[in-house]
């Protein structure tokens, strides 16, 4: 997970998506670009739907006029559009690329069907010499290419440049269908040449110019829209994660061209006053704590929209979490190393009676401060409460449920959520420490209450009975796991300083940590 990623909501087994790897911004994609794909999706959708509606209704109509000929060329078309739409709607992930060029084929399908039944149509009249039917079949393939240009116009975001890319070659097409079919068929060419048929063949033109015209005023207004929705002197560039509580952004601050991350309340949360209460305790409870092994908050308020948001520090590196997974274990100095930092940013929180309650691999970050690496940084402080409830606030946490990581929790924050103090995050610490040495949490069942029970009931499996773990820190890690508060360690500090007594404490130096992120980083 990224350094400023959102908290996950709990699931069954814990499994997060995780960015492990976070670097600074070097040409990535705008969010501009993201919206685009999403606004492309829904507007193909909504194009090819329509396409498919009209080209359902001429099915039906030549069904009914027994119109056998044209049916299955309609019908052909149909199953493609439809097919089309089952696409868009599905889960599937479709980048700009697929989707611009599903939007071709659609229209190019659509556009071919025209081509075709009116040609049918045009040479059919003309060899049986009825100018009139045929005249309107011309005026048919004109009519219906201008349909086609307006739906495009209309429904497909574009710049005006790559719109009149499309339509300008597009509009000429109908016309040059049917100054080929004169010259091949003379019988086409005769009617022609009588009756004037290229007058209308102007529409498709003039469509063109206007869809071009309305691409240009569209992108522009949507740009402005984008523009407006800038958090202040931050210009949003690239979405880093999504999370229970909302949205995470790599940004860059205007100004001083300094990369940071940036957290928003998802829109769908917005109305939500209980979630807006905890995400602005967040960003106060992160604010007040100075640590360096804390996140830095560097700035908090709404936009213009209402949306709230806060801008931390850009890290470079990966969680823990991330770490596992890449080295299925940490050696036990580096485990130490790790741990000692967290202990310092939970003793200051905990000093001010802030209480984390989500300890977790994910919510620990390794990175590079300085020209050191392996220096932690603690994330994500969305479920801290304060030990001492202060005046006028109220319970954000609905009496009955709990929040946090099942994987990591202490027995007594799934029965008492708003009863807890230092020890339940020293629990959390070592379930973490058990994960780092081993590889696995301290619990695995099937769903999270078997987790919450086996926590509250079940014995610990001694580390070195799944790893080879030293046996002072594997004694540290059980005292951790305590059922009972007071029988772990009773602050963090105390913690810090059992760990910095292990044998394999200060084995792991910042040369070691420079080249192990040098080969692998």
């Amino acid at each position: 997970m990224s350094p400023s990623s959102p908290p996950d909501t709990p699931s069954w087994n814990d499994k997060t998506v995780d960015h492990e790897y976070v670097r600074f911004v070097e040409g990535t994609r705008s969010v501009f670009g993201d919206e685009t794909t999403r606004l492309l999706r829904s507007r193909l959708l909504a194009a090819v739907s329509l396409l498919a509606s009209v080209m359902a209704f001429a099915a039906a109509v030549d069904f009914f006029q027994e119109d056998v000929g044209e049916l299955g060329v309609r019908t052909a078309v149909l199953l493609a559009l439809v097919g089309a739409v089952v696409l868009l709607r599905s889960r599937v992930v479709l980048t700009i690329g697929q989707l611009r060029w599903l939007e071709l084929a659609s229209f190019a399908v659509a556009g071919t069907q025209t081509i075709v039944v009116a040609g049918s149509y045009l040479r059919e009249f003309a060899v049986e010499g009825d100018g009139v039917s045929a005249v309107n079949a011309a005026g048919h393939l004109f009519t219906t290419w201008a349909f086609l240009t307006f739906v495009y116009g209309i429904f497909i975001p574009n710049s005006w440049r790559r719109a009149a890319r499309i339509l300008g070659p597009a509009a000429l097409l109908p016309l040059a269908v049917v100054i080929v079919m004169g010259w091949r068929e003379p019988a086409i060419g005769a009617i022609l040449a009588e009756y004037h048929v290229l007058v209308p063949s102007w529409s498709p033109l003039i469509a063109s110019i206007t869809a071009v015209y309305g691409a240009h005023v569209i992108y522009t207004v949507r740009r402005e829209a984008f523009e407006a929705r800038q958090l202040g002197q931050y210009r949003l560039t690239r979405l880093l994660g999504k999370g229970g509580m909302g949205e995470v952004y790599e940004a860059e601050h205007q100004l001083l061209k300094r990369p940071c991350a940036v957290k928003l309340i998802r829109p769908d949360k917005a109305g939500d006053k209980t979630v807006l209460a905890r995400f602005e305790r967040e960003v106060r409870a992160t604010a007040t704590l100075t640590h360096w092994n804390v996140i830095a908050i560097y700035d908090y308020g709404r936009s213009d929209d209402g949306t709230f948001y806060y801008v931390m520090e850009l890290l470079p590196g990966m969680s823990l979490d991330g770490l596992v997974k890449r080295c299925r274990v940490l050696p036990a100095e580096r485990a130490i190393h790790f741990l000692i930092q967290a202990c310092g940013a939970l003793a200051e929180a905990h000093a001010k009676g802030l209480i984390h309650r989500d300890i977790k691999p994910a919510n620990i970050f390794a990175t590079e401060r300085g020209g050191v690496h392996d220096v932690v940084k603690v994330l994500d402080f969305g479920l801290v409460r304060e030990t001492l409830t202060q005046l006028g606030e109220a319970n954000l946490t609905q009496p009955g449920t709990f929040s946090g990581s099942p994987l990591y929790m202490c027995p007594e924050q799934a029965r008492s959520y708003d009863r807890l103090d230092a020890r339940s995050d020293i629990y959390s610490l070592g379930a973490v420490a058990y994960h780092l040495v081993t590889g696995l949490p301290p619990f695995v069942r099937e769903s999270s209450w078997e987790v919450i029970i086996a926590h509250s009931r079940d014995a610990v499996e001694p580390p070195s009975k799944v790893r080879d773990v030293p046996a002072d820190l594997e004694r540290v890690i059980l005292k951790c796991l305590e059922k009972q508060p007071a029988d772990r360690y009773q602050s963090a500090q105390e913690l810090a300083a059992a760990l910095a007594a292990c044998e394999a404490a200060g084995k792991w130096t910042a040369q070691r940590a420079n080249q192990w992120w040098e080969n692998n980083g």
